[in-house]
């Protein structure tokens, strides 16, 4: 770990090159990873999400993981090639504007910000029920405690919070660890029930999950280990980001959905019977299978790894805004205010504007915001798979970074899928978004491009 502990040109923060902000490359890929699995979460998304998805496939849910995980392969190689060939702290807008065209890189942004103002109140909002073993409270206004605390840790030095992700992410990995093995030890179905496609309706009587609910059920699965992008915002902060972007992006996926699936599995095998595994209660399964101060332990690590996400989140989500400023996406009085970096050399104001917004959405109702994101996580990919498509035209051909093999052909498939899962979402969720859509695209029609020369300028930091 010691590569998270690079002394930060603080000078550099202070005296950005050509006229643009600079972030300080302070940390390795020790440290990125670090960050980088802590934005994905994995104990928090387990006890928070899944327990959604149990509840509508049931013994199903495992399989649409695995299925969701498999695709997410495809995702990352594009995100370590582009990450690799514009290594910039804007993420998805940043390569896709360079590749694909400005609007279009526009929309990757909107789409993007939808994603990382709606996740950490979603996941914020799960730690009331995993803090129930030692105190009550309101699940909406937990979560906005827990999105205030993580906005007043993102104003810190980055190597700081390497740190105090660190520390939390070893708790979460052992409290899914306790979880997968009182799972496997405590085994009602054998490995045949993974693949049975089974839900408890609503009398009890098991009900059939068909191939629609797993496609649906897909742009949840995605949402589950998203947060290897991460990686891509932090490039701009890795030390030598052409070969560490890629190497945090693909460990990351492969650790998380470990910590994921695994879990998931021992869930599915351990619940007593169909009516408790669709309930998805996980904190209770826990209980049953040991004693209560077991579950209080791994129900305290929940909380700590819900908290832990919302640091990493908000740290990811402030750079994403900070970007967009100093590429000149808004009106000059609010980029000047956004690209303001503070003692620690983060982009204060804008993790302000990131974590305060977040802690009010917690009170907003919770099938929506997952609804919501995915379809713009689906819809995000969707945008990164076209530009990982046009990544070797011109100049960028014989530009040194990573690689994805079998290209062509693994974008093109990913285009494919990611379209096919947009059409089977419910029409609300794409209704809300492509409303927020259509509004950027008028935002963009109005002020963006009758001022190309002096607004959404993209730039890309020298990595």
């Amino acid at each position: 770990m010691t590569d998270t502990l690079r002394p930060a040109d603080t000078v550099g923060a202070q005296a950005p090159e050509h006229g643009h902000a600079k972030l300080n490359r302070s940390i390795g890929v020790v440290g990125g990873t670090l960050l980088t699995l802590s934005c994905v979460t994995p104990a928090s998304t387990l006890f928070v999400v899944v327990p959604d998805l149990f509840g509508t496939l049931g013994t199903a849910t495992a399989l649409t993981i695995a299925i969701g995980s498999l695709l997410c392969v495809a995702v990352a190689f594009c995100y370590s090639e582009l990450g690799t060939l514009i290594p910039s702290a804007g993420g998805e807008y940043a390569m896709v504007s360079t590749l694909a065209g400005r609007l279009a890189g526009w929309l990757v942004f909107v789409l993007s910000l939808l994603v990382v103002m709606i996740v950490p109140p979603v996941i914020a909002m799960g730690t009331a029920d995993y803090l129930a073993p030692v105190i009550h409270l309101d699940p909406s206004v937990a979560g906005a405690g827990v999105m205030l605390l993580a906005t007043l840790a993102g104003l810190l030095d980055l190597r700081a919070n390497a740190w105090i992700t660190g520390v939390f992410l070893v708790l979460e990995v052992i409290a899914a660890a306790v979880v997968a093995l009182l799972g496997f030890t405590h085994a009602h179905r054998g490995p045949s029930s993974l693949l049975s496609m089974q839900v408890a309706g609503a009398h009890g009587h098991a009900d059939t999950v068909t191939a629609m609910l797993v496609v649906s059920g897909l742009a949840i699965a995605l949402f589950v280990t998203q947060g290897f992008s991460t990686a891509v915002y932090l490039s701009e902060e890795l030390e030598n980001p052409r070969r560490n972007v890629a190497r945090t992006v693909l460990a990351t996926l492969a650790i998380s959905t470990v910590i994921i699936l695994v879990p998931v599995v021992a869930i599915t095998l351990g619940a007593s019977d169909l009516t408790e595994l669709t309930g998805g209660d996980i904190g209770t399964m826990v209980s049953a299978w040991s004693d209560s101060a077991v579950g209080t332990f791994v129900s305290l690590c929940v909380a700590l790894a819900i908290i832990n996400a919302g640091i990493v989140m908000v740290i990811q989500n402030s750079r994403v805004l900070f970007a967009s400023a100093r590429d000149k996406a808004w009106p000059s009085p609010v980029n000047t205010v956004f690209a303001k970096l503070g003692r620690f050399g983060s982009p204060w104001v804008a993790t302000l504007a990131v974590g305060i917004p977040g802690a009010a959405l917690c009170f907003v109702n919770l099938d929506t915001l997952y609804g919501v994101t995915g379809v713009s996580v689906t819809g995000m990919y969707l945008l990164v798979a076209v530009a990982a498509l046009l990544s070797r035209r011109n100049h960028h051909k014989h530009t040194p970074a990573w690689r994805m093999p079998l290209w062509p052909a693994m974008p093109v498939l990913l285009i494919a899928v990611l379209t096919y899962i947009l059409t089977q979402q419910e029409t609300e969720y794409l209704l809300w978004t492509g409303g927020i859509t259509a509004a950027a695209t008028l935002y963009w029609a109005l002020y963006l491009r009758p001022r190309r020369d002096t607004r959404w300028l993209v730039s890309i930091p020298d990595a």
